[in-house]
């Protein structure tokens, strides 16, 4: 297990000097399940935490159906880019979570704290992306809470 303990020199610090919880979303492609977490922890979180989203493979864009979920439950992440999973991500993480991995072997080879098991929305008809998004939301909220942050929204 990687040093993701409270003096890391790796933690970003506030601008008053305390550290800011991390966690980093992690799947393959970086266009669905991840930015749906990213985008949701930061909103709950309330600046009291902080959230990013990488994948090993990302692609060119987000999935257009995860952005109109997301924008129906009020979420605007039409300007969110996948990124590359990078090694100082992952130093800066106190919660490393991949989305749906379990024994897939295409998902990302990532040491995480969990993986929560989560479909995949691509190509998915829009009512299971819905459902995506409402049982990341739930999860979100749920690690906020185990981070010793209550959820805002």
């Amino acid at each position: 297990m990687r040093d993701r303990g409270p003096d890391s020199a790796a933690h970003p610090r506030d601008v008053a000097g305390g550290r800011v919880p991390r966690a980093l979303f992690v799947c393959t492609h970086n266009a669905g399940r991840s930015q749906i977490a990213e985008a949701l922890f930061n909103a709950y979180a309330g600046g009291r935490a902080r959230a990013t989203s990488a994948g090993t493979q990302p692609v060119a864009a987000l999935n257009i159906a995860v952005v109109a979920a997301m924008a129906e439950a009020g979420y605007d992440i039409i300007s969110a880019k996948p990124k590359p999973l990078s090694a100082e991500m992952i130093a800066q993480a106190d919660r490393v979570i991949t989305m749906g991995c379990g024994d897939d072997p295409s998902c990302p080879a990532v040491e995480a704290d969990e993986d929560w098991g989560i479909d995949d929305p691509a190509a998915a008809p829009m009512p299971k992306v819905r459902e995506i998004r409402d049982q990341i939301a739930r999860r979100v909220r749920a690690l906020l809470r185990e981070m010793g942050i209550e959820p805002v929204r």
